[in-house]
């Protein structure tokens, strides 16, 4: 049976030391600030927030909301949304999204400061993640996994990775980021052929797919570290499941992350992190 990895621990070690960082920039006069851009009440979003404010509240990060009906007109919410990222006392802005269909979420995209961005979706951030140059912050999930591996004892150098799915918000930020650490990472996506036949020849397989239980075990192998930040609503079992389909594929591999309590757990860390270092980074 695989090792569970399971996110609390790192979690934890990320929070006390993050506690450390903002009682140092308090102590220099910064309160790391976070705003949360909210437009309607989406149940996903909501239930982030919640998750956010609590570890931003616990690390010593101060948070904002801005709060917009679902129906606000592009006039209203170009206005707000800009004086948010023209306050200097705001260093991080997280943008749910999408945005309700009369809204322009490419120009609210191109509008965020990349100084701001911490959830790495401006042109900027992602930009910076492809070339490693430090500008902006990568998407948080796809740092979260990034986290958990390092936590672990896991050096991508030198290690065959695969990563299943090729979005710009994990998959392939999650590739580029695998890649800095110099891995050997193969893309795999819906055009693929035989995708478990590359999979298996993986050390790392990282599975963004977005589909429930997609994961068997076909496509593993008995050395791999298995990392699933699917996030899926499994009807039968009334809650959210990953890709991997966890009770078939535990017994077949050397570690796994479980959905829920596996990377999920982490990224409202990652989000506080690039929050702390954005206000560093106005000193």
């Amino acid at each position: 049976m695989a090792e569970i990895w399971k996110g609390k621990p790192v979690a934890d070690a990320m929070t006390a030391r993050m506690q450390a960082e903002a009682s140092e920039l308090s102590a220099r006069g910064v309160t790391p600030t976070l705003c949360i851009f909210r437009v309607g009440e989406r149940p996903d979003d909501l239930a982030y927030e919640r998750g956010a404010v609590k570890r931003c509240e616990a690390v010593g990060i101060r948070v904002v909301r801005e709060l917009l009906p679902a129906d606000v007109s592009q006039e209203e919410f170009d206005a707000r949304f800009l004086a948010v990222n023209r306050d200097p006392s705001v260093h991080g802005i997280l943008l749910f999204r999408p945005l309700p269909a009369q809204l322009d979420g490419e120009k609210a995209r191109r509008m965020l400061d990349p100084a701001k961005d911490v959830d790495g979706c401006t042109d900027a951030s992602l930009a910076g993640v492809f070339t490693g140059s430090g500008i902006g912050f990568a998407p948080c999930t796809a740092q979260a996994a990034m986290e958990l591996l390092r936590h672990y004892g896991v050096d991508p150098k030198g290690k065959r990775a695969a990563v299943i799915g090729r979005s710009l918000v994990i998959g392939r930020p999650v590739a580029m980021l695998l890649m800095h650490g110099n891995a050997t990472v193969t893309v795999c996506h819906t055009r693929t052929a035989d995708v478990p036949a590359v999979t298996r020849q993986a050390e790392i397989l990282i599975s963004a797919a977005g589909v429930l239980r997609s994961v068997t075990p076909d496509f593993v192998n008995p050395d791999q570290i298995v990392v699933d930040v699917g996030i899926n609503w499994d009807e039968a079992r009334g809650g959210i499941s990953g890709d991997v389909d966890f009770d078939a594929v535990a017994p077949c591999v050397r570690a796994i992350t479980p959905v829920p309590g596996g990377v999920g757990s982490v990224t409202t860390c990652v989000l506080a992190d690039h929050v702390l270092q954005a206000a560093r980074r106005t000193l």
